[in-house]
């Protein structure tokens, strides 16, 4: 052997194959991760949305402008939107406020609206 020559390394069999694997799964984790991120942020929107809806609907009904109790209008508004109102209360000026959730359809927990609506001033 010539004392100037490197020593033979002996190929590696299948690491890149390991590695491919490897960058694959945490590819698909960080989508996965992306997706729910996503849908928490689509769940936050409808609950808002909800929340707006049925608090325009409540102070509506408080200043007579249609027929009804303001929390059961506002109730059967966010029922409409598969959302239920948590708190619903109705001060003086014709002002609602409104609080909705919105269950997750895989039990992620619930997304949560909030909005308050009276007359113009």
């Amino acid at each position: 052997m010539n004392p100037l020559s490197l020593p033979v390394v002996p190929p590696e069999r299948g690491a890149g194959t390991v590695l491919a694997l490897t960058l694959g799964a945490v590819v698909m984790a960080l989508l996965v991760g992306v997706l729910v991120l996503a849908q928490a942020g689509v769940m936050a929107s409808r609950a808002a949305s909800a929340a707006d809806l049925a608090a325009l609907a409540a102070a509506d009904a408080a200043r007579g402008l249609t027929s009804g109790e303001p929390c059961a209008v506002a109730s059967e508004v966010a029922a409409r939107h598969d959302a239920t109102v948590t708190s619903c209360t109705v001060t003086g000026g014709n002002v609602a406020d409104v609080a909705t959730e919105l269950a997750h359809p895989f039990d992620w927990g619930v997304a949560r609206g909030r909005a308050r609506a009276g007359p113009p001033p």
